[in-house]
């Protein structure tokens, strides 16, 4: 009776504690009282078995890329890669899993990328997404940071990685190019 005691004493001490490893952050859903205020930092934490659940987050830093096909103003259609680098708001982590879930990200990310993407592109032309791609990628990056910052999602780096128009439209592009340079002899 004695190793039956000491047995169930070290199984009750073992689902009592989970770690927090680094990088990570976890908030601790009770079945009577809902999801916790506090959010819990690396290292180990008690909580109530049966009664309590840690929800552990990842709030590293992660790339997440995305190809959206958009037109520009002159109805051009335009292939744009774009990369962002996200990771959920640590203070805010209670509200993510309350509204989105785990999988913040997934829910997210992609539909506000394509949103801002397809907003932005259609205001310029296709040469000036070439000739201003500077401008078209700040107007990006300050649009997508405010519109992940509703969802409690902050993004540290957003890049237009890639940029390229219908194989018709080059063509007509490099047509264009060839004539200019032979009218220039």
């Amino acid at each position: 009776s004695a190793l039956l005691l000491f047995g169930s004493g070290a199984w009750l001490v073992n689902s009592s504690l989970y770690d927090v490893g680094a990088g990570h952050r976890a908030v601790v859903y009770n079945r009577i009282t809902g999801i916790s205020e506090t959010t819990h930092g690396e290292g180990t934490h008690f909580i109530i078995p049966w009664l309590e659940r840690p929800i552990i987050y990842d709030v590293r830093t992660r790339p997440r890329t995305l190809m959206s096909l958009t037109g520009s103003r002159d109805l051009q259609m335009v292939n744009i890669t774009c990369r962002v680098l996200s990771r959920p708001d640590e203070r805010r982590l209670r509200d993510i899993y309350r509204h989105l879930g785990k999988d913040y990200d997934e829910r997210v990310l992609p539909s506000i990328i394509n949103e801002v993407l397809k907003s932005i592109v259609a205001q310029y032309n296709a040469s000036q997404l070439i000739t201003q791609r500077e401008r078209v990628s700040k107007a990006v990056r300050d649009q997508l940071v405010n519109r992940a910052r509703d969802f409690n999602i902050l993004l540290d780096d957003v890049s237009l990685t890639h940029l390229s128009f219908s194989p018709e439209y080059e063509k007509a592009v490099e047509a264009k190019q060839v004539a200019q340079q032979q009218a220039e002899r």
